[in-house]
């Protein structure tokens, strides 16, 4: 059977891949929905070759551009970010693949988990924020929620046919950016370029500093407890510069699984996208000759704060993981804007957490009020 799917961020790093995947198995996916924040030549450009049913542009300034362009297509085009949000909605879509960067890709999930559509999650900023709701959400719905991201997805394979056998442990690998083996006084004229030069992955801006600053993976920490069921406790980081092996199980045995591969990130948005089947790709293999020797480090929370913030904001609970996003999407902006310090980041989320208020057992609302409030904060700190 065809698999119908909506992509939200088609013209990202992850949305661009996912597409380059349907273009080369036709037989089984249909493009149902693509979504742009703002670059909508590009949107353009995807929904001439791929022809979806609709289209939303976030930008509503550039809805009358997508709208022009594709009036000859037959293409629904909307614009907004409740557009994007409610498109999911449309009934004859299979999978979601939520690709959107930052705290927008909260409400457009759960949505799509509430009109019963599985997610394929490459927003991990989604379970950072709202982990408990969303979790609950898909469980009462019956949705599978299949991650995206090389870490999680890795977990998520090695526990294929584990189901009654309890984790003991988990280790997320971490390649420790371009800055690995710095001293916090060396990371204080770090630049913008140097930051963007990840050694071993290709992607988006934000995401591409979130890891030089290791923020990246004190999110996936807390993504992996809300996605696996752990306690914090159970989460370990390790620096693997090789990123050949993208995560870890351990059992109540004592036994582990990893998985491995390439640092490509198209097989694991294929796997989600094709879950449960693996489907046979050209992707490049990998050779145990190209990788003689595999090493593994403790990272240094006293140079990447980022990480021990993360494990504090998720210990505490309530808001406090809602903050940590926000705050944190507001410095990196900054910093790509060269308007803050790479190691101010942190001290920004750090301040954020201090001063906003701790809300204990937080609603649906009382996220969307902590992100505003955080990313207003914020701002006002780094001017």
């Amino acid at each position: 059977m065809i698999k119908k799917i909506a992509i939200l961020g088609s013209t990202g790093s992850i949305g661009t891949q996912a597409l380059e995947i349907v273009k080369h198995n036709p037989e089984s996916f249909q493009v149902e929905v693509l979504t742009a924040n703002a670059n909508a030549d590009l949107l353009i450009k995807q929904s001439i070759e791929f022809k979806p049913n609709a289209v939303v542009i976030g930008k509503e300034s550039l809805f009358a551009v997508v709208r022009d362009a594709l009036e000859k297509y037959d293409i629904k085009v909307f614009a907004g970010s409740d557009a994007i949000s409610q498109i999911v909605e449309m009934e004859n879509i299979n999978l979601v693949l939520v690709a959107i960067v930052g705290f927008s890709g909260l409400k457009p999930t759960i949505n799509a988990i509430n009109a019963g559509k599985d997610i394929a999650i490459a927003n991990k900023e989604t379970f950072v924020v709202a982990g408990d709701i969303v979790t609950q959400l898909a469980k009462q719905k019956g949705v599978n929620i299949l991650p995206v991201d090389s870490e999680h997805s890795a977990i998520f394979q090695s526990l294929a046919g584990e189901c009654h056998n309890p984790i003991e442990k988990i280790y997320l690998t971490a390649s420790g950016g371009p800055f690995y083996g710095k001293s916090l006084n060396e990371l204080k004229n770090v630049t913008k370029r140097q930051a963007l030069s990840h050694p071993n992955w290709e992607m988006g801006n934000k995401i591409t500093i979130d890891s030089a600053s290791m923020m990246n993976k004190g999110l996936e920490v807390i993504e992996a407890k809300w996605l696996f069921d752990l306690a914090p406790e159970q989460i370990d980081i390790v620096i693997h510069k090789q990123s050949v092996i993208h995560s870890m199980v351990q059992f109540e045995d004592g036994s582990m699984k990893a998985q491995m591969g390439l640092p490509d990130m198209k097989v694991p948005i294929q796997y989600a996208m094709t879950y449960p089947v693996r489907m046979k790709n050209s992707f490049k293999r990998f050779d145990f000759m190209d990788y003689p020797q595999f090493t593994f480090e403790k990272p240094d929370r006293e140079v990447f704060t980022s990480i021990q913030l993360a494990y504090d904001a998720i210990n505490k609970g309530g808001n406090i993981p809602c903050v940590l996003n926000a705050a944190n999407e507001v410095a990196v902006d900054a910093f790509l804007h060269e308007k803050l310090g790479f190691v101010q980041m942190a001290e920004i989320v750090e301040k954020c957490i201090s001063l906003v208020d701790y809300i204990k057992k937080p609603t649906f609302d009382d996220y969307l009020i902590t992100d505003l409030e955080t990313r207003k904060l914020a701002l006002s700190l780094i001017k």
